[in-house]
């Protein structure tokens, strides 16, 4: 059986997925009201969420492999954030629940205000369709 081979370290991916989710708020505020796009862009960013957390969990272990443990138990806590994000976000989406969805959006400003969108980079086919992937998953 051969080895997997990771292709991109967690901290590249967890970068990668934040300019992701950086540009699907970007959208999401330039959206005049909630269409299909909408709660496209909105499953993709619970999908990036997930991903965030998998790739901290990837980090953590890596580090408690070393005995780092301490440091593991801080990095987990300090992005514990994206994994009640991901699940708040994705039980209003799945319960159409369209009114809380503004709030928690706003909630993920804070932790996206690093990253400057001067262009967007991310082509809209990564949402395509992702709001009927989550409603899948789910089901």
């Amino acid at each position: 059986m051969n080895r997997v081979v990771a292709t991109r370290a967690p901290a590249r991916e967890r970068q990668h997925l934040r300019r992701t989710i950086a540009e699907a708020l970007r959208h999401l505020v330039e959206k005049p009201a909630l269409d299909g796009e909408a709660r496209d862009l909105a499953a993709l960013i619970v999908f990036c969420l997930r991903g965030i957390e998998a790739t901290v969990e990837q980090a953590a272990v890596a580090w408690e492999k070393r005995n780092y443990y301490l440091r593991a138990d801080q990095f987990r806590s300090e992005w514990a954030w994206a994994g009640r994000m991901a699940d708040r976000l994705a039980e209003a989406l799945q319960g159409e629940r369209w009114d809380e969805l503004p709030l928690l959006l706003a909630q993920l400003f804070p932790h996206f205000a690093d990253i400057r969108v001067t262009r967007m980079t991310r082509s809209p086919s990564l949402w395509r369709r992702a709001y009927a992937r989550l409603l899948n998953d789910e089901a």
